[in-house]
């Protein structure tokens, strides 16, 4: 019942409560001093897996703020054969200016204690959400929620199956799969995955979305799929944790002590 829920059709929400947790556990180890104490200046006994879905969560708010102005801060749109730098944000704005706009609010020595927990909640997420790579969409299905397919027998999209179904298939607890992942992470690859600029994750993003769109006609998805992009979708899991942290520590060495 579980897995059969969470391959209903949704609106865009990046990686299902499960895999937003696993990244933001995967990131803990890799904070520095200064970001481990920010966090925790900031969130308190909150963890940075609780706080990973709460973007998400408040969207069933029926506030203005969070029906409409937030709504667009989840993806950026990347169509085929282009850069981000090429495309920008809409008027609306989107991931990317988001991230900037709540990265400036963690630096403020002025911005309230509530506007710095929201500002730090929306990063985790963001930065979980750009590694997703059905949020870079092309800008035609709406980040793969139009392309139908059925996943085990059962109707779904392509964007749900990415959000939860193949991270569904593995019949994992999130601190099960991040201690699995979080094990794989050799020192070299950290090293070699701690990028904090978001323009790269998004370009990755885009370049793997085109690659896991099944063919055309072939909507019937099953063991095959499973097979041929599990290792995708658990490196960009792991990747999204190294990035988080290492997104943080440059927010937080220069971020100033409210």
């Amino acid at each position: 019942m579980a897995l059969a829920a969470a391959l209903t059709p949704v609106p865009a929400l990046a990686w299902g409560k499960t895999g937003h947790r696993v990244i933001g556990k995967l990131a803990e180890p890799y904070l520095s001093v200064p970001a481990k104490a920010g966090v925790k200046r900031i969130l308190g006994a909150e963890t940075m897996a609780e706080a990973s879905n709460w973007p998400d969560f408040m969207r069933s708010d029926p506030s203005d703020f969070w029906q409409h102005t937030a709504s667009p801060w989840h993806y950026v749109t990347v169509p085929a054969g282009k850069a981000y730098a090429e495309v920008g944000a809409p008027a609306e704005g989107n991931a990317f200016t988001a991230l900037e706009h709540f990265s400036a609010v963690i630096r403020d020595p002025n911005a309230s204690k509530v506007d710095k927990q929201l500002a730090l909640r929306f990063v985790i997420h963001i930065v979980g959400d750009l590694h997703q790579p059905l949020h870079a969409g092309n800008g035609t299905d709406k980040g793969g929620n139009d392309t139908k397919v059925t996943f085990m027998g059962r109707p779904t999209n392509l964007h749900a199956l990415w959000d939860s179904g193949l991270i569904g298939e593995e019949q994992l607890s999130y601190s099960e799969m991040a201690d699995w992942l979080g094990a794989r992470i050799t020192p070299a690859l950290a090293k070699s995955w701690s990028v904090p600029d978001p323009t790269a994750w998004i370009a990755e993003s885009a370049a793997l979305r085109d690659r896991i769109y099944p063919s055309v006609g072939d909507t019937s998805l099953s063991y095959g799929y499973v097979y041929a992009h599990t290792g995708e979708m658990e490196l960009r899991l792991e990747q999204g944790g190294v990035r988080l942290a290492a997104y943080l520590n440059r927010l937080f060495a220069g971020a100033v002590e409210r």
